[in-house]
């Protein structure tokens, strides 16, 4: 737990600072910055990446020496969007990452498993971004950055984070399957395609206020249900 809330609150520091001028020119996010000066989000994006390393440590000598390699992963994601349109893809991978990471600090090793839970989380990431990325189009062509949806346009980017989304239920399979998870897990399983088919008819509107409650309540419900079922899988008999 203090691995994760340190390394989120480390990127997300990192990530207002090094778009801090483009969030002031974008209506959505120009607020951002009035709670929050330059000089705190560099203070507090230098001690969380410290405490990370540090709670890492604390772990495992394996998790200690991979620590700067997840802190390079979230970091560098703030500064794709500049140069190439696989910003999602990024986000993805640095949220993937923790899946693996969990797997390492309880068992000191690599195996498929969380791999195959990593890919999903890529999948679901990215297709999620995708579907944000819609409310920033014009900014987002204005500011010369790059997004999937710039590049392929709204429609097709569509199909493109559904069939992600697609991937996502296949990896969330694989995994109970190498996993041998009961059936509590699968259980749990069954709303996700229906909360992700509600989140994708949302985002066909083309209504930003929609797309933005659609998107948070929809993966809020998803990351719950995935809680939900490692739980109960793991306290059944």
């Amino acid at each position: 737990m203090l691995c994760m809330v340190s390394a989120r609150t480390a990127a997300m520091s990192f990530n207002r600072l090094v778009d801090w001028e483009i969030d002031l020119r974008n209506p959505r996010t120009a607020q951002r910055h009035t709670l929050l000066s330059k000089q705190v989000a560099i203070g507090v994006c230098f001690l969380s990446a410290l405490l990370f390393i540090l709670f890492a440590g604390a772990i495992n000598h394996l998790c200690f020496l991979l620590s700067p390699v997840a802190l390079f992963i979230i970091f560098f994601y703030s500064i794709t969007k500049r140069f190439s349109s696989l910003a999602q893809f990024f986000l993805g991978l640095a949220l993937a990452v923790s899946p693996v990471g969990a797997w390492i600090a309880v068992t000191g090793s690599f195996a498929l498993a969380p791999l195959v839970l990593a890919l999903g989380v890529l999948c679901w990431v990215a297709g999620f971004d995708i579907i944000y990325a819609m409310q920033d189009v014009e900014i987002d062509r204005k500011e010369g950055l790059h997004s999937m949806v710039i590049w392929l346009g709204i429609p097709r980017a569509l199909r493109l984070a559904g069939l992600l989304h697609g991937v996502l239920l296949l990896s969330l399979i694989g995994f109970g399957q190498l996993m041998n998870l009961n059936f509590f897990y699968y259980f749990f399983l069954i709303p996700i395609p229906f909360l992700l088919w509600y989140e994708h008819r949302v985002a066909r509107t083309l209504q930003v206020d929609l797309i933005n409650r659609a998107f948070f309540q929809a993966n809020a419900f998803v990351g719950l249900l995935f809680v939900l079922a490692t739980i109960f899988t793991a306290m059944s008999p």
